[in-house]
């Protein structure tokens, strides 16, 4: 996927050019990156910001830690959870539901935590339509509909409501593509059965009349609320690909896998024309004594390998913000932990340590090597004395 034409360096700065200012030329030399996400923090026109990744890269920790961040800087903040195996509540050790709650210890942020895949049952209630037996027939009959139709209930429902900025915790990678996918999906789901209304629509009603179908006989209250939920869902499509409201920050370990899915994401992302500006390396190691073990020193290089191809990818060269973050001794939960953590967002915890103490693994392979250099020179010299003295012995 990396020699792919959206991949690798020609690939980034395509993305870079994709994402700047009209009329403005990309700069491959600028430095004004620095690997925070103050950027983010600090654009406040930003309505909509994505989370995602590979899953167990600590999504939600990244998340929650940057709801924290906006919550100090914007008026109101709602954090959402999209993947189904919600862990918001368990972050901030309290219980969300499908309803905006107030996050404690906070005056301006709160959560929620939903699932864009209803079941069938889900949509029979769908703008209060108790009967919806058509609506959920009609949403069988596309494929994509029915989860499409939840996300936009969501969506209207983020709109009635006055928040400066949401935050999506979505779940990996795959369902989090599908999900941004799904304003795309419903349009030209409800296109077409809005194509249907328009074609047989007067035939529909005299049919459900005669047969006395009160369901298809409601089809027309039915078809105007799907055409309001189409505008709905079109209008943030469109705020979705705006990159002054909406940007996607993506969350990866240094590992092979987690390298690879975030590239595959952000080529993704490009191709939906949704802003990825913002790569975060979570969970690396660093050391804590002179004397690592063998196995610290082996994932320390593994980790500076594959960090180096992150650095190679998702530089300030290309227009990226490389935000790199510790593996603790403890895990992030509660309100105190979350909030110490999202420091790490604004202040790097990586300067120069991770690469002086990397470095110093390194040295200590270096110094074995140079012990073992010394040693076989002294057996060379000796061994250049004795045959000195046996030519000796027999020129005598």
């Amino acid at each position: 996927a990396l020699g792919r034409e959206e991949g690798g360096h020609a690939g980034a700065l395509l993305r870079a050019a994709r994402t700047a200012p009209a009329g403005q030329d990309v700069d491959p030399m600028a430095d004004e990156f620095p690997g925070t996400l103050e950027n983010v923090i600090e654009q406040r026109s930003l309505k909509w910001v994505f989370v995602g990744g590979k899953g167990g890269v600590g999504k939600t920790t990244c998340s929650c830690s940057l709801a924290v961040r906006l919550a100090e800087v914007r008026e109101s903040v709602l954090l959402i959870s999209t993947d189904p195996a919600h862990n918001v509540s368990d972050a901030f050790d309290q219980k969300f539901s499908s309803r905006p709650t107030l996050v404690s210890g906070f005056q301006n942020l709160y959560a929620m935590e939903i699932d864009p895949t209803p079941e069938a049952n889900e949509l029979a209630t769908v703008d209060g339509e108790e009967d919806g037996s058509l609506l959920t027939d009609l949403a069988g009959a596309v494929p994509g509909v029915d989860e499409a139709m939840s996300f936009a209930e969501v969506l209207k429902l983020l709109n009635s409501m006055d928040y400066s900025c949401v935050v999506f915790d979505t779940a990996p990678t795959g369902h989090t593509l599908r999900l941004l996918q799904l304003p795309a999906t419903l349009d030209k789901g409800l296109l077409k059965v809005l194509d249907l209304q328009q074609t047989f629509g007067g035939l529909m009603g005299q049919v459900a009349a005669m047969l006395g179908m009160p369901g298809m006989a409601g089809a027309d209250d039915l078809f105007d609320k799907l055409r309001d939920m189409r505008e709905v869902v079109k209008q943030v499509h469109a705020q979705f690909c705006d990159p002054a409201l909406t940007t996607f920050v993506c969350v990866g370990i240094a590992e092979f896998l987690s390298l690879y899915e975030t590239e595959r994401l952000v080529q993704e992302l490009t191709e939906q024309n949704i802003e990825c500006r913002n790569i975060i390396v979570n969970q690396l190691l660093y050391l804590d004594s002179e004397e690592p073990s063998k196995l610290l020193q082996s994932r320390l290089r593994m980790q500076k390998k594959y960090l180096q191809q992150y650095e190679d990818l998702y530089n300030e060269d290309f227009g990226f913000h490389l935000t790199k973050l510790p593996l603790l001794e403890e895990e992030v939960r509660g309100v105190e932990s979350i909030k110490a953590f999202s420091m790490n967002l604004v202040r790097p915890f990586f300067d120069t340590k991770l690469d002086a103490e990397i470095d110093t693994g390194e040295r200590s392979d270096l110094q074995s090597v140079i012990l073992e250099n010394e040693n076989l020179r002294r057996r060379i010299a000796d061994l250049e004395d004795q045959l000195q003295c046996k030519m000796a012995s027999m020129s005598g």
